[in-house]
């Protein structure tokens, strides 16, 4: 049935609920719903429901031009936003940036409780478990143990929060990866308002984690947003988003056999990457769509941010209903199947295909088994290519994506009680991590038989490579053991590390020492196998050059080779302990095998037993929750200092963004596909470096360095990291890697951190060079944060990524992007220029391009500019000052103003 405006549905128990019809706004905006892609019917009904309760700036004009989305994209459309999802990576700062808040409040006399979440807002503590130990039994219990010891203070903070802010809720370590907690327990898909109206209305949400897009998986609509946006959301605000294209995503045929879901979203995400999707929303459709099982679609919808859109949608079917009756209830899923058939969100079989901006087809027959990198996962190979595409690369120069070393060098180095040969491409990680795909039963079994076959022939892991496991959710331990799958996987060193992000957001621990030095003085090339979805330059192991993503079962087979240039689809993978050779295909399980075993997996007692009774954390539960409605902070710390944002905001507000900024410098000037990996780096803390150095004065060992993101609630600490990943390539400083630049006008070669103080003593204002998919990667908004602090006033690139984008916007850092066809290479320059930049009201207002002159030592060049700017909202979040300013003013009820932008 279809629902009229504001109907009341009625449901199995008896219970009524309402209901806003989303055929009755399509039918007053003059449009067929079966028309219209179901992710776009969600957002219409979230318009239309804003539309009714009398938000301020929502009524029937913005929900029509939702409704005709191909004539209005771009345009601003004002989301209600009822739930926000953060890590403790971006959730830690979030809440701290909320504590400093309330202190401002405080300060100005007023209540600072006033300051509190109007969201439901859950952090999940997944992101600072560190593989310190690996391949023995008590592996979980140290790692954990020494988690604990290094971020024992931001835990407390935690358990404040969640004392001090009536919304917050914590899940402690231990729990899972936030995307799978997500999946498996914490989405409603459709929720029930308890208010007064009665409402049930489709589940959405905002994380604080690019890959929230997982969840699309079960028809939630929800993506990932840097904190900055998420800390507006949560306060209360309307959620500004451009209307995006849809585009539709037609899968057909079948896998062949042997291949997973992994080589299918590889092989996606090289597609789309190629099609150029960044900023739209996916809907998969076709025949292929109702055979896949949601967990295979969870893998697909979660690597949304490599293949560059917002979300990766899949509707309500018959697959989710029985994922929910499996993970939730029968009575749950019953609900959301009557909602979503009563509001025309329950996609049939047979149903019509929506009408979308452009369809991309997809044959699934033509999925080969794959990995991908060694440097990006858009770059798939098929498997018998990827030794030779790496020995290819070894002399090839960096930059043309390769490694710029000697073929040749190799070393005999004592390991254990063996001297082995180390040459380029010895495996030094092989890891079994990430929300990717240890969300999915079907490629962990299939790496569990693996481990069992391996076992069965005598092979073993080489004594070098530093292999783990950690999943996503305990449920995946669960069916492991009833499968007895776990013991053949710990008999090769994939035991359980913990419960987190780990490798895959850089917290792979140590590798064999006398492997890190070999990296260091030798140049040797190390590689690293993962089950993740990110394999940027100098993510996974500083240490570690070549990253590729596989599949959990290529992971086990990788190990047992111990290096990356191997040709797994024709050479040996071992011996057997007759000298026969054993290849990946003896090895590998065959489909049917795998399917036998699914049922287990799919067990809704896992579920419940899992998730219905948590296990407790006794360290958790052991830490002193600090008291009151402001935070204690401690002056001796060195992880939690009051952030210095909202003072930076009042400085900012009080000019707006200048429409003139003359006498720019250039503090860094990159290519194309910088990440948010390399601006701000996750993993570990090099000594030598910057945030090293600065640690080290405070009397701090380097073993108690922590990571990046363990150190985020340290400003001075992140703020050193910006712009120093370890494989960072400032042309500015062509023949270093690293946080270096060149100090103009002398040329003196310095870290980035030492420039910007001495350009920001000097009153120069600081600009950025980058090229193509700029700010590419991880939600992070210390990349936007740590540029704001080191005085960073504009980028400039030849487009950007939707969050990145985003976040400058919300710390008062101008996006400018240069001309179609036009960048800073191709038009001649090298960083070393000074720049004038006018017109920067009218670029921000969108009437006219800004107007930027670079002047040299070779003369002058003139080019124009655009903002990299979407919606009003963001133009004037920018002339506000940034976010903050906006943020404090609500508070202090004040008006934020309108800066005269023509000051200088």
């Amino acid at each position: 049935m279809t629902a009229a405006a504001g109907a009341k549905l009625r449901l199995a128990d008896g219970s009524v609920v309402r209901i806003e019809s989303i055929a009755a706004a399509c039918s007053a905006a003059g449009r067929d719903i079966s028309t219209l892609p179901y992710a776009c019917r969600v957002l219409v009904e979230n318009l239309a429901r804003g539309a009714r309760v009398g938000r301020s700036g929502i009524g029937p004009a913005e929900v029509a031009r939702a409704v005709w989305w191909e004539e209005h994209q771009g345009e601003n459309a004002a989301l209600q936003v009822k739930r926000v999802i953060l890590p403790d990576s971006s959730g830690l700062p979030v809440l701290l940036d909320l504590a400093a808040l309330r202190d401002a409040v405080a300060r100005a006399g007023l209540d600072p409780a006033t300051v509190e979440p109007l969201t439901q807002v859950d952090v999940i503590v997944d992101h600072s478990l560190q593989v310190d130990v690996s391949a023995r039994p008590d592996a979980m219990r140290v790692n954990m143990k020494r988690e604990f010891t290094r971020n024992g203070e931001r835990y407390r903070f935690l358990k404040w929060a969640q004392s001090a802010f009536g919304n917050v809720r914590i899940f402690p370590p231990g729990t899972g990866i936030i995307h799978q907690v997500n999946l498996e327990h914490i989405a409603s898909v459709v929720t029930r308002d308890d208010g007064p109206d009665g409402f049930a209305f489709p589940d959405f949400v905002l994380g604080g984690d690019s890959h929230t897009p997982m969840i699309n998986a079960i028809g939630v609509l929800g993506w990932g947003v840097g904190g900055i946006e998420a800390e507006a959301a949560m306060l209360g605000g309307l959620y500004d988003f451009p209307i995006p294209e849809f585009v539709g995503v037609r899968l057909e045929g079948s896998l062949p056999a042997g291949a997973t879901t992994t080589d299918l979203v590889l092989h996606v995400t090289q597609r789309l990457r190629q099609e150029g999707v960044v900023g739209t929303i996916i809907e998969f459709s076709g025949p292929a769509v109702t055979a896949l099982p949601v967990p295979a679609r969870a893998t697909l919808a979660n690597m949304v941010p490599e293949y560059g859109a917002t979300a990766g949608f899949f509707p309500i079917d018959a697959a989710t209903i029985d994922y929910l009756a499996t993970t939730r209830s029968r009575s749950h899923a019953e609900f959301v199947r009557a909602y979503a058939v009563a509001n025309d969100l329950f996609r049939d079989a047979d149903a019509p295909e929506p009408v979308f901006g452009r369809m991309i087809a997809i044959d699934l027959t033509m999925v080969t088994r794959s990995v991908a990198g060694p440097r990006r996962p858009q770059d798939r190979l098929d498997l018998r290519d990827v030794a030779q595409d790496f020995r290819a690369r070894l002399d090839r120069p960096p930059g043309e994506r390769g490694f710029g070393v000697d073929p040749t060098v190799r070393a005999a180095i004592p390991l254990g009680d063996a001297v082995v040969e180390i040459h380029h491409g010895t495996l030094a990680i092989a890891a079994i991590t990430a929300c990717t795909n240890t969300s999915n039963p079907a490629v962990m079994i299939a790496a569990g038989l693996l481990a069992r076959n391996a076992v069965a022939a005598g092979l073993s892991v080489p004594s070098w490579v530093k292999t783990s496991l950690a999943p996503g959710s305990r449920v995946v331990t669960r069916y492991l053991e009833t499968l007895g799958l776990l013991g053949p996987l710990e008999q090769l060193g994939f035991g359980v590390v913990g419960y987190g992000c780990t490798t895959c957001g850089g917290k792979s621990g140590p590798i064999a020492a006398t492997l890190a030095e070999l990296a260091d003085r030798a140049g040797v090339v190390l590689a690293a196998v993962l089950s993740g979805n990110r394999n940027f330059e100098g993510r996974i192991h500083r240490h570690v050059r070549a990253n590729y993503i596989a599949s959990p079962p290529l992971v086990v087979a990788y190990a047992l080779a111990g290096r990356i240039d191997v040709d797994l689809d024709s050479a040996p993978i071992g011996r057997r302990r007759d000298g026969r050779p054993v290849f990946l295909r003896d090895l590998w399980p065959s489909d049917a095998e795998v399917a036998a075993l699914l049922g287990v997996a799919n067990d809704p007692s896992l579920f419940a037993d899992v998730y219905g009774t948590p296990e407790r954390v006794r360290l958790w539960d052991a830490l002193e929750t600090p008291e009151g409605a402001c935070f204690p902070w401690d002056p001796a710390s060195t992880y939690l200092l009051e952030p210095p944002f909202l003072q930076l905001a009042r400085e900012r507000s009080r000019t707006g963004f200048p429409n003139r900024l003359h006498g720019v410098r250039v503090l860094g000037a990159y290519v194309d596909s910088l990440t948010t990996d390399h601006i701000s780096p996750s993993g570990e803390i090099p000594p030598d470096g910057a945030a090293g150095r600065y640690l080290s004065q405070l009397g701090i060992a380097p073993a108690d360095f922590n990571t990046y993101v363990g150190r985020r609630c340290n400003h001075e600490v992140m703020a050193r990291g910006t712009f120093a990943n370890l494989r960072i390539k400032n042309l500015l400083v062509p023949e270093r890697e690293g946080g270096w630049t060149r100090l103009l006008p002398d040329g003196e070669i310095v870290p980035v951190h030492e420039a910007a103080a001495s350009y920001r003593a000097d009153g120069i204002p600081l600009m950025i060079l980058g090229g193509r998919d700029y700010g590419m990667g991880s939600s992070r908004d210390w990349a936007a944060k740590g540029s704001a602090l080191l005085g960073v006033r504009v980028v400039l690139a030849e487009n950007f990524e939707r969050i990145h984008r985003a976040n400058l916007i919300g710390m008062g850092v101008l996006p400018l992007q240069f001309q179609p066809g036009e960048g800073w290479l191709q038009l001649g320059l090298d960083g070393t220029e000074t720049f004038d930049l006018d017109g920067l009201a009218q670029a921000i207002e969108g009437t006219a391009p800004a107007t930027i002159t670079a002047r040299h030592r070779r003369g002058t060049t003139i080019f124009q500019a655009t903002a990299a700017m979407t919606t009003g909202t963001e133009r004037d979040c920018l002339r506000q000052g940034g976010i903050f300013a906006a943020m404090l003013a609500s508070c202090l009820g004040q008006d934020a103003g309108q800066p005269n932008p023509g000051h200088q």
